[in-house]
């Protein structure tokens, strides 16, 4: 009945760790007193639009793995008590954090994002996707955002300006995991990036799968990312404006 339950699609069982330690130097005019994820879009912080997202599918269960004023998370979320905050270090990188929080996943699955990043991407489809392929990892394929504005020209006439368009080539890594717990053993306590050593690791194992994503995502790295962001239209998306 144990293995039947963990394979259920009933998310409420699978936590959300969310990385949230990095220092976000390229938004310093706001993370000098914040850490990145708590900057505010829509007059909601970053991270609680995540949490939202994810909660829209019946997720519960969060872990914050913290570094950078880890201690702004914790006055954040204390009323909050689907929330735990973990100090992975101020230095640590990414594969680091991840293996500082593995005494909190008993679960044999767990999803994995950014604390920067937002996208309509269905959850619940992730991870059956998850299920169905039987590898350790899966990870989100998206498409990058260009870094300039596209000019569309005829006849040395411009037509439209793009700005910041979607482009429809070339897929990078969105941040939307899922993991098998059996993950930890490919990770030690290494400062080690999770994109460098630990994917590689799976890569050579042949145990990441990639699920593709091709509608909205946007990552908040740079004061430019944050504006664009503001002047979209995201009504659409409930889980947004959720209070």
């Amino acid at each position: 009945m144990k293995q039947k339950k963990n394979q259920s699609h009933n998310l409420s069982d699978i936590p959300l760790v969310i990385l949230a330690g990095g220092k976000g130097s390229r938004l310093h005019e706001y993370t000098q007193k914040i850490p990145k994820p708590l900057i505010k879009l829509k007059n909601k912080p970053l991270i609680e639009i995540i949490i939202n997202h994810y909660e829209n599918y019946g997720v519960k269960k969060f872990i914050i793995a913290g570094g950078y004023k880890y201690e702004l998370f914790k006055k954040h979320f204390k009323q909050k008590k689907n929330v735990i905050v973990v100090n992975t270090g101020r230095n640590s990188l990414t594969g680091k954090r991840i293996k500082k929080i593995e005494k909190y996943v008993s679960e044999n699955f767990f999803f994995l994002t950014y604390g920067d990043g937002i996208s309509d991407i269905n959850i619940k489809k992730l991870y059956s996707f998850h299920l169905k392929h039987k590898k350790i990892a899966t990870m989100t394929g998206v498409r990058p955002p260009s870094r300039f504005g596209v000019l569309n020209i005829k006849n040395q006439v411009l037509t439209s300006l793009a700005e910041k368009p979607q482009l429809s080539t070339g897929w990078i890594n969105g941040g939307y995991f899922v993991f098998k717990k059996e993950f930890f053993k490919l990770l030690d306590f290494k400062n080690v990036m999770l994109e460098r050593d630990p994917m590689a690791k799976l890569c050579k194992k042949k145990q990441i799968n990639v699920y593709l994503h091709d509608k909205f995502w946007r990552c908040v790295d740079t004061a430019r990312d944050l504006k664009l962001l503001e002047e979209m239209n995201l009504n659409k998306f409930k889980w947004l404006n959720k209070k």
